[in-house]
């Protein structure tokens, strides 16, 4: 064999090598789909009933507990602390609560409450239940409501203080330039990706200006180029594009504090990823729609 063989040959080897070596480290492993919880059986009756109380009064029909989330009855407990109007569509399957300073959308089967321009997430959606109310998370009418919350795991039971004083609206509530940038980045990275996966983009981008490794704020994040450019949409242009509306309210979900993940840092889509340095390097943590997320 001669030494130019010798040669052809070692090269070969290192490039077989080194493909080997690139492949993604879960391309046997099991990924895990993280998607939003459903719920199926809307009969009352299959559910634990959870206390309620209002200012030291039960509220009547009291709530029922979901995926280890308490739920409530949207009109019995609008109507005990506010004189607010309460209205359904049957066709949409939306009711709205309206009043001076407060107006709010829930949707039937909808994981997103929309009230006074803000955008707030369960990951246990809101359902109509086989009574015919409405019922939604415990927490999240009570921040939409200005109250406090508090469970007792001995009575199994949930205490609710204080008279109604509605959230800040959006225009206050959330800053322009924060709004602006991470709606920009989720839209550019993530459009036609589900409305989790693109909340999981955000996490990423706030979990990096939390983290002592990165800039300390959104736009830092964003365009921070230490270790060459991190997110492709800065090199393209696309950050510069106007967001889709769904990706403003995923933004808006994370500034509201939801997070998916408090430990992802990176994310990738695996079909069409160049550099697999992330699944070779990091740990794997689940898989939204077409991206792969990382601690």
């Amino acid at each position: 064999m001669t030494k130019a063989t010798n040669k052809v040959l070692g090269l070969l080897f290192c490039l077989v090598f080194l493909a080997l070596t690139a492949l993604p480290t879960l391309a046997a492993g099991k990924r895990t789909e993280l998607t939003p919880k459903t719920i199926r059986d809307k009969s009352v009756g299959s559910y634990p009933s959870v206390r309620i109380t209002v200012n030291g009064e039960t509220l009547a029909g009291g709530g029922i507990l979901i995926h280890d989330t308490t739920y409530i009855p949207l009109r019995a407990f609008t109507d005990v602390l506010t004189d607010a109007h309460i209205g359904y569509d049957s066709v949409s399957r939306q009711a709205s609560v309206e009043d001076e300073g407060l107006v709010m959308l829930v949707s039937d089967g909808g994981n997103v409450i929309y009230a006074n321009g803000r955008a707030l997430y369960s990951l246990t959606p809101a359902v109509v239940m086989s009574d015919g109310r409405m019922y939604l998370p415990v927490r999240i009418a009570a921040k939409v409501m200005g109250v406090t919350v508090s469970w007792s795991d001995k009575t199994r039971s949930v205490s609710i203080g204080g008279g109604a004083q509605y959230l800040v609206s959006g225009d206050r509530y959330y800053n322009k330039d924060s709004l602006y940038w991470l709606s920009r980045i989720i839209s550019a990275e993530s459009q036609g990706e589900p409305l989790l996966g693109q909340i999981a983009v955000g996490s990423v981008v706030l979990n990096r200006m939390r983290s002592p490794l990165y800039p300390n704020t959104i736009y830092g994040v964003i365009f921070d180029r230490r270790y060459g450019v991190q997110f492709s949409p800065v090199k393209d242009g696309s950050i510069y594009k106007a967001p889709y509306e769904v990706s403003v309210t995923a933004a808006k979900i994370c500034l509201e504090g939801y997070s998916v993940s408090s430990e992802i840092l990176f994310f990738l889509e695996p079909r069409i990823a160049i550099s697999q340095w992330v699944p070779n390097n990091r740990p794997y943590r689940f898989t939204i729609g077409h991206h792969d997320f990382y601690a």
